[in-house]
Formats: C-alpha cells, sequence, structure tokens
C-alpha cells in the first residue's frame, strides 16, 4: 500500500531524500550469565566475556514527497554473535499539514512505527544519544512494542500567539502486537540496545511450564512480536506540552484491546495495557534531563478464559547528561520490577531491581564519537532457579564503542 500511494502523492512535484544512519561499533566485556537474546536470563545484550560486534548499522530514508506528504524508512543490522540479522524497523507514510493563522497544525502517518513514548531514543534510527544502552523501559519498547496502525496529531503552536508553549495531542490505532507483553514475562526487563527487526522471532527461556505436559507446553518456542490474530484494534493516545528552549511534559495510556482467548501456532494473544508520564528539562549549568514512568499488566489465558500468565509491571529512570566542547557525561538510575499474580505451576515471573549506567562520549569530528561506558544491574528473578543460577543477580558491563553518525 506504501509503495503505490508514494509515486501518487510525489507526480507533480520533485521528490527530495535525505538519508541519514549510524555505524556503532562496539568492544563489550561482562560479568554475567547468559543473554535474554541467545534464549537465557541474562538482562544485557551480550552474553559473558569479551565481545567484538557490530552493535548497529541503521539507515533512515526520508523522502519528502510534496509539501505535506513525506515517508520514513528504516533498515537496521547487527552482527553480535547472537543473532546476526537485517531488516525494517520502521516503514510509514506521513501527512503534515501547514499551520493555520491560529498556529493549529495537523499531521498523521500510516505504517509500521513505534508508539510515541521514548524521550531518549531521539537520534536516527531510534538510536540515542546520551548512553550506549537504553534504559529499561525504552530497551523493552524497541523489542516488542511495535505496530503497524494509524497516528493522528493535533498541534497549536505557541509562537502564533506571542508565547513559548505548544501544546499537541496524539492518537494512535494500533495493530500487530498482539504478544506483546510475552517477552517481558518471560524474560523481563533487559537493557539492550537492539531493536527487532520485523521479520524477527525473539527466543523464549525455557521454563519447566513449557515443558511436555506443562501448563505452557503449546506455547511455541519463539514469539512473533508483530502479529495480528485477533484482528482487534487498539489504541493509545499521548499529550504534550513543550516550553520552547526550557523542557517539555507527556503523559499517555496504551492498550492493545486483545482477545486473549485466541491461540494460533503457538502464538497467544496477551492484552497488554499501560500508563506513561515523561519530562525533559534543562536544568542549571545547561545539564539535560529525562525522566520517564510506566506501569501496567499484561495478561495470557487459555482459549477458556483461564488466566495462565497474568503480570503487573512497573519501570522508572531518571536521566543526568551533561555536555560541554567535545564532552558529554551521562548518568541514567533505574528501578523495575514485574509481579506475577497467576499461580500457574513453574512460571514464576516475579522480579525485582534497579540500575546505574555511566558514560563518558568524546567527539572525534562532527559525526564521529567514542562512547566508553559502565552498566551495573542488581535483581532478584524467581524464574532463575528453573535453569540453576541465582535468584539475586548482580551483572556488570562495560562497553567501548566508536559510533559514526552520517
Amino acid at each position: 500500500m506504501l509503495c503505490l500511494l508514494l509515486p501518487i502523492v510525489g507526480k507533480a512535484n520533485e521528490i527530495e531524500h535525505d538519508i541519514s544512519g549510524i555505524v556503532d561499533v562496539r568492544l563489550s566485556y561482562g560479568d554475567t550469565i547468559q543473554s535474554y537474546v541467545d534464549g537465557g536470563l541474562g538482562k544485557f545484550r551480550f552474553s559473558p566475556n569479551e565481545t567484538l560486534s557490530l552493535g548497529q548499522l541503521g539507515g533512515s530514508l526520508n523522502s519528502q514527497w510534496s509539501e505535506s506528504w513525506s515517508s520514513h524508512i528504516v533498515v537496521n543490522a547487527y552482527a553480535d554473535g547472537l543473532e546476526n540479522n537485517i531488516g525494517f524497523t520502521e516503514a510509514r507514510l506521513q501527512y503534515r499539514d501547514i499551520p493555520n493563522e491560529d498556529g493549529i497544525r495537523l499531521s498523521a502517518a500510516f505504517g509500521l512505527m513505534y508508539p510515541q513514548i521514548s524521550m531518549e531514543n531521539i537520534a536516527t534510527t531510534w538510536s540515542s544519544p546520551y548512553t550506549l544502552s537504553y534504559s529499561t523501559m525504552n530497551s523493552w519498547i524497541g523489542e516488542e512494542v511495535r505496530h503497524l496502525g494509524a497516528s493522528f496529531t493535533v498541534e497549536t503552536l505557541g509562537k502564533y500567539r506571542q508565547s513559548k508553549h505548544d501544546f499537541s495531542l496524539t492518537s494512535e490505532l494500533i495493530s500487530s502486537n498482539d504478544t506483546t507483553g510475552a517477552m517481558l514475562a518471560w524474560h523481563g526487563w533487559t537493557q539492550s540496545s537492539r531493536q527487532s527487526l520485523h521479520q524477527q522471532r525473539l527466543p523464549i527461556t525455557a521454563i519447566p511450564a513449557m515443558a511436555e505436559g506443562g501448563k505452557l507446553a503449546a506455547q511455541a518456542p519463539e514469539s512473533n512480536p508483530f502479529i495480528e490474530l485477533d484482528n482487534q484494534v487498539g489504541g493509545h493516545v499521548v499529550a504534550k506540552w513543550t516550553w520552547l528552549e526550557q523542557g517539555q511534559a507527556q503523559v499517555g495510556y496504551y492498550d492493545n484491546n486483545a482477545n486473549t482467548l485466541i491461540v494460533k501456532k503457538g502464538q497467544y494473544v496477551w492484552h497488554t495495557r499501560f500508563s506513561h508520564i515523561g519530562t525533559k528539562w534543562r536544568l542549571p549549568y545547561n545539564i539535560d534531563f529525562i525522566s520517564q514512568f510506566m506501569t501496567g499488566s499484561t495478561l495470557m489465558t487459555s482459549t477458556l478464559g483461564e488466566p495462565v500468565v497474568d503480570n503487573d509491571f512497573a519501570s522508572f529512570y531518571s536521566l543526568f547528561s551533561k555536555k560541554w566542547q567535545r564532552h558529554r557525561l551521562t548518568a541514567r538510575f533505574e528501578d523495575f520490577s514485574v509481579t506475577d499474580k497467576d499461580s500457574t505451576p513453574y512460571d514464576d515471573n516475579n522480579e525485582q531491581g534497579h540500575s546505574i549506567t555511566l558514560g563518558y562520549q568524546y567527539q572525534i569530528e562532527r559525526p564521529w564519537f567514542l562512547h566508553l561506558e559502565y552498566n551495573y544491574l542488581d535483581t532478584t528473578r524467581s524464574a532463575r532457579v528453573y535453569l540453576g543460577e541465582s535468584v539475586d543477580l548482580q551483572e556488570q558491563q562495560v562497553q567501548l564503542a566508536t559510533r559514526y553518525f552520517f
């Protein structure tokens, strides 16, 4: 559909294309256990010991088809020894009107997209300019909170009223996200820099409940994060206030409106809902401050409606970042949890944890950066006992990366 519309939109105008992207090569060393990417319960993207990898090769093609119509396509590739792959992470057609005399502007988007939540993943290809690893909240969004759908926004721009305050309200219709919540339930919160590719399948940690005769034996060994099973449309709404040159705040609610009575080819439908709130502010001494909080629930049932996996979850982070000349220092502090409310045997998803991330970035040239980062995670997760590992675990990771933005 997107391919058919674009030539029509741009037919009468000269089409403008802009390409941007990132090349991220990194060396990592972790004192941890088998990574969640490899089906383990380690919280970091990389498994133990030293790893040299292509952390991200991302490209974004932005095409302006007319004064109001454009498209945005993102391709990402990874080569980290665990799940080497390449594929689409975003592909959408966008409409953005010219503001009227009162400063009211309408915009819309259609296609494969992220919900408008993250306040730290603001660089090209949904990367973060602050840290190598995303917060736990945005790591989960990058893994399985994406959808096919439509987004509609109305904005009121303050400059038309001689004001520094902008306001916007966005409503999103979401589909192809029926398994959202599965990975959060079965491996918990993670700290990563991976975005699931559209064709990708995510390995599920093998727990006793999924063995033959277990209550979850019908579950496929991999989750398909971008599948539509119940033909129901969910929604996401977010309101945002921006104080120009000072900061912004937002609040939103997400509900995938899923019918949990459906299971097809080992893929269960999960009903996932959450609220989120966030702020971004410029503090004294030009310190950037970002903080976001998310709380919600996810439910998977049998075809008879019996709760099988029923979890509440929450994640909070605060990030401080100071940039001067060629240097940037960043510190992020997090707290997160999963509360298991069901009684399914051998499927205990309870989790408590907190995290500290410290990063230093040096700008070699304008698009080329050297980045050193330390990550510390302290978690308690009951399911580790199924794998013969410690329920209480402190994990550490050091990453050295060279990142080139183009």
